[in-house]
């Protein structure tokens, strides 16, 4: 009973204001609302949701310009209610970074579980092919350029454990992902290539 009340007192608050204002001049723009959405948006960016939150960060971007339209043609009720909005929207941002964050950094890990066995597979069919009439054995240097690939892919993943511990969790997931397939491709090379010397004997 008390809150319909309440409601219906700053809706007749609200309809005094509109009915009266172009006579008074006392209805102002809501700038303090305005900047509110601008900062909590800033602050929604500082917090790298443009980057993990983008479409969120979107719809906040757009509610705030549709409040500054609505108070460019002196709706300043529609305006304040699109820059609560807009705060809404940038609050959401911030939460669903911190979510997907931990969601990215948890698979990238595990990814890199993947990939380190990955690499020891290669090593050990390397040196397996190596050891046998593959095309590794045609010359040493092929069997050379895969240690030379085995050292730089694990720089690469030492680089991207490193990006991951600073936070860079979305730059490292990508690098990773482009890790983990040029590894998985350089695999299956070796797998057939040592599948096809077995056939043979």
């Amino acid at each position: 009973m008390l809150k319909t009340s309440h409601f219906l007192k700053c809706l007749l608050l609200i309809s005094s204001i509109v009915f009266f204002s172009p006579f008074t001049g006392c209805e102002k723009p809501p700038t303090d609302k305005l900047i509110r959405a601008e900062k909590a948006i800033d602050e929604a960016k500082q917090r790298e949701a443009d980057l993990y939150a983008g479409d969120v960060v979107l719809q906040a971007e757009q509610a705030l310009q549709k409040a500054k339209d609505f108070v460019a043609v002196k709706k300043y009720a529609e305006a304040k209610k699109v820059a609560d909005d807009a705060v809404q929207l940038a609050k959401e941002a911030s939460f669903l970074t911190e979510h997907n964050k931990t969601k990215i950094k948890t698979e990238a890990e595990q990814i890199i579980k993947e990939v380190e066995l990955t690499l020891d597979e290669i090593k050990s069919l390397s040196a397996e092919a190596m050891n046998k009439k593959t095309k590794f054995k045609k010359t040493k240097a092929n069997f050379h350029e895969i240690q030379e690939m085995i050292g730089k892919w694990e720089t690469e993943l030492q680089n991207i454990k490193n990006d991951l511990q600073a936070q860079k969790i979305l730059q490292a997931s990508n690098a990773l992902k482009a890790l983990q397939e040029q590894i998985s491709i350089q695999k299956k090379i070796i797998i057939t290539s040592l599948t096809t010397t077995r056939r043979k004997k």
